[in-house]
């Protein structure tokens, strides 16, 4: 089992552009991060059609064939608008948050939880023997990276630079040692896996 963070940034680093909240998930211009997830331009509230282009998936549809459970944090959850009600991932989808009161049917796929530890005890339990997803935010992947938890980083570079919102890797001190695993480029993210590297020390 391979705990895999992965997450979307602009060129600068950024994971949302300014302003993101419930009404804009990624800020704004923060969609065009996820222009790749989309097949093109999209836009909040309009219509789109979701094709993702064939580079795309061939990152995407293996990395989603091996998760048996993920993890978000609450802030992802609501701007995603609870996908709607039901988890759209493979497996459960633990969501990392300090109000476990708001649980919603757990026959929905999701599972509240306070405290990364019992997250990531959950996930790996409901995976089975397969992969667990940290799939964001930004606050969620450098904890479990603190935490030496993370086996794989994916960071999925759209070309744009966004010059402010959320940078993945604000405040974060760590020295971390990674091997790039695999590239996939695309007309809209280039995917990069890395390897999380032990140190023997650690």
């Amino acid at each position: 089992m391979s705990i895999i963070a992965s997450i979307t940034v602009s060129v600068d680093g950024y994971v949302t552009g300014p302003d993101d909240g419930p009404e804009l998930g990624l800020g704004r211009g923060g969609e065009r991060l996820h222009y790749w997830v989309m097949g093109g331009p999209w836009t909040y509230g309009g219509e789109h059609d979701f094709a993702m282009s064939d580079a795309d998936k061939a990152y995407y549809e293996p990395l989603v064939a091996r998760l048996g459970a993920g993890i978000v944090g609450r802030g992802m959850y609501d701007a995603a608008g609870a996908w709607g009600g039901a988890n759209p991932f493979p497996g459960t989808l633990v969501v990392l948050t300090h109000r476990i009161e708001d649980q919603p049917d757990p026959a929905n796929g999701f599972h509240f939880v306070n405290g990364l530890d019992h997250a990531l005890e959950v996930a790996r339990t409901d995976a089975g023997h397969r992969d667990v997803a940290i799939g964001g935010g930004a606050d969620l992947i450098r904890q479990a990276l603190r935490a030496g938890a993370v086996d794989e980083l994916v960071i999925s570079t759209a070309p744009v630079i966004l010059g402010a919102g959320k940078r993945l890797f604000d405040g974060f001190e760590e020295d971390v040692d990674l091997r790039i695993r695999s590239v996939h480029p695309s007309e809209w993210a280039v995917h990069t896996t890395y390897d999380v590297l032990r140190r023997p020390d650690g």
